[in-house]
């Protein structure tokens, strides 16, 4: 006799990839409206925490350190670009360099100059704020699959679709491809140091990564994907006036609506006008592209909380931008702190990591919980 069956939340399955995205974005969202370098190192913890606890064994799971190497690298080029070119004697200098003289027609931009501990820590907060969008994105591309997010992307949207997917899996690929090649290299021998290492080691990832894209795009187009159906003129025509009347209405609302001067019926319902034109032609549009889904990924109680986490981050995020100035955006010369709101924003991200079943791919060597 068996016992009851398990339940639907503890069950190893893959995470629906919107569900990652909307949560990643979100995190993204909330770091865009500050320059607290606490919070922004929160954000980056939160999403460094649920990537560790549930990427997948594939190998855009293992693209994460990528992602954070390139967030480090941007943390050093935004401090380095401010010295170079931000030199300023306001301050407390630290290092005084010389000024290179530039021509007339380069006036308002300074070479070195005398290096200030403020223009230090401006360069800091801005990189931090690009870095930690960036390693949400990585997170992003560390959780969802690439290949199951392009099955849930509208058929309207298919071209669009295929576009951002094939971009998306370059840093996956890349990562793929320098394990594969490390591994080939430590077995054949061989120069371990120096540039003919790096040139044995650059050549195949980047030949590599380039042929999987290739495949790719070619794999997709053989099966069909995004292949239009047989559709009439009139069927043609009238999706393109549909999104033709929804570019015109989203243009001129966007515009009514940043100019105080303009009539107020063309701001928002003119807005609304142009998103609903644009649904209906979406819809059309997707009429036209006939494919066929295996499986598709469930929305369940774990991609709503996910969804639900990131959008209650993005949402606090902002008002702590807007209504706590001095805690979003301290100044270079003060100390930095977080109000209990901000501590929220940056530890509320990590929800996830509890809240959504274990990858299914995950588990290689370990027991299926019962």
């Amino acid at each position: 006799m068996t016992g009851p069956a398990a339940p639907v939340w503890g069950l190893p399955r893959d995470l629906h990839p919107i569900a990652w995205w909307t949560w990643a974005i979100g995190l993204a969202a909330a770091a865009s409206f500050t320059t607290n370098p606490l919070l922004l190192l929160l954000v980056m913890g939160s999403a460094t925490v649920v990537v560790m606890a549930r990427r997948s064994g594939h190998p855009f799971g293992r693209s994460f350190r990528l992602y954070a190497l390139l967030a480090l690298v941007t943390v050093v080029m935004r401090v380095v670009f401010r010295l170079v070119f931000g030199g300023q004697e306001v301050g407390h200098v630290l290092l005084d360099l010389p000024e290179v003289p530039l021509p007339d027609w380069a006036a308002g931009v300074r070479l070195l100059g005398p290096v200030t501990s403020e223009a230090l820590l401006a360069g800091l907060y801005d990189g931090l704020r690009l870095a930690a969008i960036i390693l949400c994105v990585g997170a992003a591309n560390s959780l969802a699959n690439p290949k199951r997010l392009l099955a849930s992307v509208p058929p309207a949207l298919y071209e669009i679709g295929t576009a951002l997917v094939v971009a998306v899996t370059i840093f996956p690929q890349l990562a793929d491809s320098a394990r594969r090649v490390r591994a080939a290299q430590a077995l054949r021998g061989g120069a371990t140091s120096g540039v003919g290492r790096l040139r044995r080691f650059l050549v195949p990832v980047l030949e590599d990564a380039l042929e999987r894209s290739l495949a790719l795009a070619a794999g997709m187009d053989t099966r069909g994907y995004g292949r239009s159906g047989g559709a009439s003129r009139g069927e043609r025509s009238t999706t393109g006036a549909l999104l033709l009347l929804a570019l015109t209405g989203i243009c001129v609302g966007t515009y009514a609506w940043l100019d105080p001067t303009a009539p107020r019926v063309l701001a928002l319902p003119m807005l609304a006008a142009g998103a609903v034109v644009a649904v209906l032609g979406l819809i059309s549009a997707g009429r036209r592209v006939h494919r066929t889904r295996y499986r598709p990924d469930p929305w369940r109680t774990p991609e709503l909380v996910t969804v639900g986490i990131g959008l209650a981050v993005a949402v606090l995020g902002w008002y702590v931008g807007h209504a706590q100035v001095a805690v979003a955006y301290p100044g270079v010369d003060t100390m930095p702190y977080l109000s209990p709101l901000a501590l929220v924003v940056g530890v509320l991200g990590t929800v996830p990591a509890a809240a959504t079943p274990v990858p299914s791919s995950a588990l290689t060597g370990r027991e299926v919980p019962a």
